[in-house]
């Protein structure tokens, strides 16, 4: 086979017609990845790790995101913590002569403030032990900070000599000014730490507000960074929507989401009994399937064409497209990998009907709700061998993007609107953990500079992906609409392969009774195994036929 059985994917809408994808960089689900880029440290650190530092590394498949203005954020955010961070950390170098080492009596306190957040974790709600333990550890550091501003107030207010604790003996002479110097700094952090949260917030509420997000060339994330973020993004926008897939052996589905109950089920083709079955490949299968998927995007009839095309189910925009699965190993630059269309083809007409190991034809049908932020995508693979008919069906689902990132908007339009006395109570009560986030902001920076220039990655063997931007996002659970949605969308698109199949099996002329009473098992939620005697089904509502020879069937109940 040597032409593309898929038609071309539709565009927009027209009156009752189906609904064309949307445009993967102005989706929601990308604007809230780019929000996350400057509220979690974590989540921007991993993707400049992966999608920058690791130049070797393919780009995972972006399901309805763009991961390269992702990364354009996380490369500005990470620009803005990085100044702010050097400016805390120069007026603690400032401040050490002009105070004479009293700007020391607040690490203490500062030190447990930020043990206090490392033991209580980013979750959002903890363990109780650690919201115990962390909770202690920072009313201690209070205790400690409220006792040196005490400490700092009578010579501040009566002049003379200042007696140190430790090994730094004492001022003397002009400690009232000393001392002044040291209460004033928590103030300027403060500010620091104000117009840090000012900045991302105005960046949040204009640049990644939904009116202004869907104009790409507009964003300045793209357009400030320099000539290693533009070769590189170049690449990651070739790479994650190619139809040629180089992927690592360890997590070859990666950038699809959680695997959502696998199946298989193998049938042996046994011809019917009034004429001499028909040659059945691969393309044969697939080109069944194929219109009976792209009828999904069709409204059901409504009586008028107005009614019709009022309908807004997700199912309107159901991607179909063919994915062919290449190890990347072997390929000698990730320059050379072969993304043109011919290259794509040659792979496509060798793959499909070869059931190789390595090199694996897939049918990709990828439905994205909620605005992108659930994805369902299912690979169907079928492959015939020895008179036997193989169908593989794998379901993913790719969660909502976190809680975090979806509050973003709420977040920075409060901040922005609150009175001034809010504003500085925020400020200052986040003043104390300041130095210590600064100095590992710092650290972090400078470790992933390091290894930018001294891993050798640009010169490195391609590798394939580890992790997946929008996985990395990804919350654990969804919302009980979103669950019944994705159930919903998988019986569906799995409901008409299986009848493509069974199709197929009876145009071609051979018996569909075994295969449609392994369907129905798999349906009704069975857990189908096959052995070499027999077959066992577990759960509810279950009908096993056990076929040892040809013509000898028998029921029977599962254990549920």
């Amino acid at each position: 086979m040597t032409q593309t059985y898929l038609p071309q994917q539709p565009g927009r809408p027209g009156p009752g017609g189906p609904v064309g994808p949307r445009v993967p960089g102005a989706s929601e689900a990308t604007r809230l990845l780019c929000a996350g880029a400057y509220l979690d440290g974590a989540f921007r650190d991993a993707v400049i790790d992966e999608l920058y530092v690791h130049e070797e590394r393919i780009a995972a498949p972006s399901l309805g995101i763009d991961a390269a203005r992702v990364l354009a954020h996380a490369l500005r955010a990470r620009r803005m913590e990085l100044g702010w961070s050097a400016a805390i950390v120069l007026l603690w170098i400032v401040a050490v002569p002009l105070t004479q080492w009293l700007i020391l009596l607040y690490l203490p306190a500062f030190a447990l403030f930020t043990l206090a957040g490392l033991i209580r974790g980013p979750l959002e709600r903890p363990p109780l032990a650690r919201r115990v333990i962390g909770w202690y550890v920072r009313w201690a550091g209070w205790g400690l900070y409220l006792w040196a501003l005490a400490f700092l107030l009578e010579p501040a207010l009566r002049g003379g000599a200042v007696e140190l604790p430790g090994r730094f003996g004492h001022t003397s002479g002009d400690a009232r000014i000393q001392a002044w110097c040291a209460l004033v700094l928590p103030l300027l952090l403060a500010w620091a730490v104000a117009a840090q949260r000012g900045q991302f917030a105005k960046s949040l509420t204009e640049e990644l507000s939904r009116p202004r997000f869907p104009a790409l060339p507009e964003d300045p994330a793209e357009a400030a960074d320099g000539l290693r973020f533009q070769r590189l993004s170049r690449r990651i926008r070739a790479e994650q929507h190619a139809p040629l897939v180089l992927y690592r052996v360890a997590n070859p589905f990666c950038g699809a989401g959680r695997p959502y109950e696998p199946w298989s089920l193998s049938v042996e083709l046994r011809p019917g009994k009034d004429h001499e079955p028909d040659p059945l490949d691969n393309s044969a299968i697939l080109r069944r399937i194929v219109p009976l998927l792209e009828s999904l995007r069709v409204p059901s009839p409504h009586g008028s064409p107005q009614r019709a095309d009022a309908v807004r189910d997700r199912l309107r925009e159901l991607e179909l497209d063919e994915i062919v699965f290449l190890p990347v190993v072997g390929l000698p630059t990730r320059a050379d990998a072969p993304y043109t269309a011919r290259a794509f083809e040659e792979h496509r007409a060798h793959s499909i009907e070869e059931g190789g190991e390595t090199r694996r034809h897939f049918l990709r049908i990828r439905v994205g709700g909620w605005d992108e932020e659930i994805v369902t995508t299912v690979f169907v693979r079928v492959h015939t061998q020895g008179g036997m008919l193989m169908l593989e069906v794998a379901p993913h689902v790719l969660r909502p993007v976190k809680q975090l990132y979806q509050d973003a908007d709420r977040a920075a339009h409060r901040y922005r609107h609150n009175n001034r006395f809010g504003k500085a109570a925020w400020a200052m009560g986040n003043t104390p953990a300041a130095a210590g986030r600064a100095v590992v902001t710092l650290w972090r920076g400078l470790v992933s500079l390091w290894r930018l220039a001294t891993g050798g990655h640009g010169r490195a063997l391609p590798e394939g992906p580890v992790r997946a931007v929008r996985e990395l996002g990804s919350d654990d659970d969804a919302s009980l609409f979103q669950e019944m949605d994705v159930s919903r969308y998988l019986k569906s698109i799995q409901d008409r392969v299986a009848n493509g199949v069974r199709l197929a099996l009876q145009e071609a002329g051979y018996e569909t009774d075994e295969f449609v009473q392994k369907i129905v098992n798999v349906a009704e939620g069975a857990t189908f195994i096959e052995t070499a005697k027999g077959a066992i089904a577990i759960g509810d509502r279950n009908t096993v036929i056990n076929r040892t020879g040809r013509g000898r069937t028998g029921d029977g109940r599962g254990e549920g």
